[in-house]
């Protein structure tokens, strides 16, 4: 009985660290330049798509947690350049670097 209480406690406490980790991650609008990771920023080895957004005067790279060059709003700024739009998704940060799993990508009309 009593391994099966310390089982039971583990997974909870488990449990409870895995929801933790997850409350992180916030949903946001982003408003920024959208580009191609590879071809503007030349820091990503495969086309990926990135925000840069003004924080507090600074400016930040949040990179998109997608399928890439796979993703229909990629294609617009692969190849270079930049296009000024909105991203809608859930933030989080891994190893010092911005993510953004968007849910919709708007590019702002000219």
């Amino acid at each position: 009985m009593k391994s099966v209480c310390s089982i039971l406690l583990g997974l909870a406490v488990f449990g409870f660290f895995l929801a933790g980790a997850r409350a992180d991650d916030k949903k946001v609008t982003l408003k920024g330049d959208i580009l191609c990771a590879k071809c503007e920023l030349k820091e990503a080895k495969k086309c990926t798509t990135a925000i840069i957004v003004k924080e507090d005067g600074k400016e930040i790279t949040y990179y998109f947690d997608d399928k890439g060059a796979k993703e229909s709003h990629h294609e617009p700024v692969c190849g270079g350049g930049r296009k000024e739009g909105t991203v809608t998704g859930t933030v989080s940060e891994k190893d010092g670097r911005k993510y953004v799993k968007p849910e919709k990508v708007e590019y702002a009309k000219n």
